[in-house]
């Protein structure tokens, strides 16, 4: 808190608590030259004024002449404004060394205040961070949990629709009388598409929720249902492929609204300057969760069998959930443990945006807005890359390379690892060329996103051509999914920087494009791996570089990082 204040009092007057920062008022030492000026003047009457008016003395209640100000009170008073004069000339300096209008007019104001590093680590936002890279970590471990045991749900030559052979390696005593099932590439690609069916249309409508009931229980209850449906999925497979596809949809359905929910909740939470690695660090349990889920998984089929993955993994989101509900809180002015120092930083920081959105919306003014189409365009090609390796990568695995179980869940795995590393370094590296101002913020932005879509590319359209190399192949996929994470301090935070009001609504749309992606990746995959195994993986590999190259050109020319004026509060307003 001591060290919030002090730096706040750049650009404010000092608070009666804290001593105000040095300046070059004269010393003490010439306080009896100074002294009987200021007396002097004090005991005389105002030039411009009658001196029957009432306002040319102070009033005692009785007619006495008024008290004379004591000298110290005058020298303190001197000493205050003289230097709350120095630092307005030091804030309209640093204003107008500012390069380019943008600088100016989003960024300058909020450069005044900053905490220290040792203040920030210990605060309550760094705290709510940690708790939503849980939640993702969890969002996303039920998420893929279907995409590694589908690979035992389906190891097996028998033609029935299920047999109750023991998988090998498998505990007598744990794995008896597994069911396997007979689904072709196809039947797979449409019960791992089958997930954004519901995912897509819930992320509009849970941005829109959270903006008028708050984030913390949109995301809390999106989990914990989606924890009690992914408890549920050996039961719905028994029954038949139909009743699994149905609860992948409702399983969509309800992790929808999670991603809305945290960006509302960042729009409150996250000073500008500190954005991109708050929420990096946040994003960056969604690749942790893969990773752990991916891995842990194939052992889990071995050692198990494939229902205790749904089993383990819907347990332990349920548990999480109800640390959810009693650790967070919605914005700093509710949050019973956060210091006054902290919260003042936070709410002064973001009080350019205004409040959250009401009822109505300008959909009109957005439907316009390139930049927002940009933003969406962007998504939807990047996303078209990332659900495809997400899904179909241990199937890649499995035929194309040949691993086992085992071996699939660990290599399939270890890319994710980088893309949550690349994540948090993204996040700092944003964060630091914004605050010594090096790049504007659309500058900063669209360079990650030319990192994280470019090179991505580069990589996929590589791979057809190594062979059965697996070494390389997972050094260059490992490569890919490590650097499509810079997209994470580009055009995925993009959202608050155009529209922090209606972040949450905005982040729904441009995921509901990039759900359309999820949809169509993996059906396209399953196609056109089923006519030929080598050739239809090099056609994925190359769509989606294609998709790529096209976005980032898109996005370079129409991206910007400055408010929108249909996303201020006085436009909402009129």
């Amino acid at each position: 808190g001591l060290a919030a204040r002090a730096w706040h009092g750049s650009c404010s007057p000092p608070s009666r608590r804290f001593e105000p920062r040095p300046c070059s008022f004269p010393p003490r030492s010439l306080k009896s030259q100074i002294l009987p000026q200021r007396v002097a003047a004090s005991r005389s009457p105002p030039r411009d004024t009658d001196p029957g008016d009432p306002r040319s003395s102070v009033p005692s209640g009785l007619g006495e002449t008024p008290l004379p100000i004591r000298p110290d009170v005058i020298l303190r008073r001197s000493r205050q404004q003289h230097c709350r004069q120095e630092r307005m000339q030091r804030h309209v300096d640093n204003t107008q060394a500012g390069d380019g209008t943008e600088a100016a007019q989003d960024e300058a104001p909020l450069l005044a205040q900053q905490p220290s590093s040792c203040t920030e680590l210990c605060s309550a936002r760094c705290g709510l961070a940690l708790v939503l890279h849980v939640s993702l970590f969890v969002a996303y471990a039920l998420r893929v949990s279907l995409s590694i045991a589908i690979v035992a749900m389906t190891n097996s030559n028998h033609p029935h629709n299920w047999s109750g052979s023991t998988p090998h390696g498998s505990y007598p005593g744990f794995a008896q009388e597994v069911p396997r099932y007979n689904w072709s590439a196809e039947t797979q690609g449409i019960v791992l598409s089958s997930f954004f069916y519901g995912y897509g249309l819930t992320q509009a409508l849970g941005g829109y929720c959270s903006g008028l009931f708050g984030g913390k229980p949109i995301l809390g209850s999106g989990l914990l249902l989606s924890s009690v449906l992914t408890l549920l999925v050996p039961q719905a497979a028994e029954f038949g492929v139909s009743f699994l596809i149905g609860l992948q949809v409702l399983l969509g359905l309800a992790e929808g609204v999670i991603f809305p929910a945290q960006y509302t909740l960042w729009a409150k939470w996250a000073p500008p300057l500190e954005r991109s690695r708050l929420m990096n660090i946040t994003d960056a349990g969604c690749t942790f969760g893969t990773f752990i889920a991916l891995l842990v998984a194939g052992i889990i089929c071995q050692s198990l069998g494939w229902p205790f993955v749904f089993y383990i993994f819907g347990g332990v989101g349920c548990a999480w959930c109800l640390c959810w509900f009693l650790l967070v809180y919605e914005d700093p002015a509710h949050h019973p443990w956060i210091s006054a120092g902290e919260q003042e930083y936070i709410m002064s920081s973001l009080a350019h945006q205004g409040s959250s959105h009401g009822r109505s919306l300008p959909l009109v003014a957005m439907a316009k807005s390139l930049p927002l189409w940009a933003i969406t365009i962007a998504c939807f090609c990047t996303d078209w890359l990332f659900y495809m390796l997400l899904t179909s990568m241990p199937t890649f695995m499995s035929n194309v390379l040949h691993f086992d179980l085992r071996e699939n869940g660990l290599l399939s795995s270890l890319p994710y690892v980088g893309n949550g590393l690349g994540h948090i370094l993204a996040g700092l590296l944003a964060d630091f060329l914004l605050a010594r101002r090096v790049l504007g913020t659309a500058a900063v932005r669209k360079l990650f996103s030319a990192l994280g879509m470019l090179l991505p590319a580069v990589f996929l359209v590589t791979v057809p051509y190594i062979g059965c190399s697996s070494t390389v192949v997972v050094v260059l996929l490992t490569l890919a999914l490590t650097i499509i994470s810079m997209t994470g301090a580009g055009i995925n935070i993009n959202h608050i920087d155009i529209a922090p009001r209606y972040a949450g609504f905005l982040l729904g749309i441009t995921n509901t494009f990039g759900i359309v992606a999820g949809i169509i990746a993996p059906t396209a995959v399953g196609l056109l791996v089923s006519q030929d195994l080598q050739t239809g993986w090099r056609n994925a590999f190359f769509v989606s570089a294609a998709l790529n190259l096209f976005g980032l050109t898109f996005y370079i020319a129409f991206g910007s990082g400055t408010i929108q004026d249909w996303a201020r509060e006085d436009a909402a307003v009129q």
